[in-house]
């Protein structure tokens, strides 16, 4: 692919993401054009500079930030597996995050106490994965992916049973954040800083991915270190869902969907497919988020149900072409 097509792409996708947090500022229950937003912006209009400040921008950079990091876990994923079909809530990571956040509501703990205990569950899950699917030759994707599958099942299982045994003044709250959740969001420092990170930190080990790509054998006879890859993908993935569920719930298909479409536009070369991955897992959750705030104002819809709705039909889509 030539390079002026690959800038094009780019400039194509930055485009769309500031158009996409520049239309979550301006929309709502209560419309303010562009103008009223650079008013507010440079404090000429109190309250129209704390609904931006406070409420949209908080919450539309935290939305960006969580479609990409939860877009870089699913490319990471894929190619350590090796399967199209592989992202953090297929093996489980985001189910082991979502119990041990629930069960720390259902005691009665809140802020920093749930988002260590998401990270928590996060991490044992994956070590739980890796225990149950340690056989006689080791770890294969095949075997990683299936015994993914089921963890995920049982975390559903559990977290079913933690919401019928919870308050029910608590019901509708737990059931929005584990259909992803923005309304909460007020600092998205946090969790630009691990996008960010992950950006800067993954981006060296592109040519990396490249080759476990192809093969774990082929990777070995290149040199490639796969073992310390292996963990340090499983270990990457668990943080960054554990960062994106603290932050916004559970949000599905995010990591399942970016990672085809980024490939459809710029091939297979992981120097390109992760940023690129990047920005389209940002726009798509901001683009959902949006459409929850505006689609039934005042009321709202949760998240994770609308990147479903957006990501079924486009996985379907991407499926047949590739059939």
């Amino acid at each position: 692919m030539n390079r002026a097509r690959i800038a094009a792409i780019y400039l194509l996708l930055v485009a769309a993401a500031l158009a996409a947090l520049a239309l979550s500022l301006v929309s709502g229950s209560v419309h303010i054009d562009f103008t009223g937003v650079i008013q507010g912006l440079r404090g000429n209009d109190a309250l129209t500079q704390a609904l931006i400040l406070d409420l949209r921008l908080p919450r539309a950079l935290t939305a960006f930030a969580a479609g990409g990091v939860l877009a870089i876990a699913g490319v990471l994923m894929q190619v350590l597996l090796r399967n199209p079909l592989a992202d953090p809530f297929i093996m489980g990571v985001s189910g082991g995050a979502a119990v041990a956040a629930l069960s720390a509501m259902l005691l009665g703990v809140s802020g920093l106490f749930v988002n260590i205990s998401a990270t928590l569950g996060a991490f044992g899950t994956i070590a739980l994965v890796f225990a149950l699917a340690r056989g006689e030759g080791g770890w294969t994707p095949v075997r990683l992916l299936l015994t993914g599958i089921v963890v995920a099942a049982g975390a559903s299982a559990v977290v079913s049973m933690l919401l019928a045994l919870g308050d029910e003044a608590k019901l509708r709250g737990m059931l929005f954040w584990l259909m992803g959740d923005l309304s909460f969001a007020t600092r998205p420092a946090p969790l630009l800083i691990v996008y960010m990170a992950a950006l800067i930190l993954c981006f060296p080990f592109a040519r990396h991915l490249n080759v476990l790509a192809r093969g774990e054998l082929q990777a070995r006879v290149l040199g490639a270190p796969v073992d310390q890859l292996r963990t340090g993908i499983f270990l990457s993935t668990s943080a960054l869902t554990a960062a994106c569920v603290t932050a916004a719930g559970p949000i599905g298909f995010v990591g399942l969907v970016t990672p085809h479409l980024a490939r459809l536009m710029l091939g297979v070369d992981h120097r390109f497919v992760l940023p690129a991955a990047a920005l389209l897992g940002g726009i798509l959750v901001t683009t959902a988020d949006l459409c929850a705030r505006v689609l039934f104002a005042p009321r709202q819809l949760p998240v994770g149900a609308l990147t479903a709705v957006i990501g079924v039909p486009l996985f379907l889509v991407l499926l047949r072409k590739k059939t």
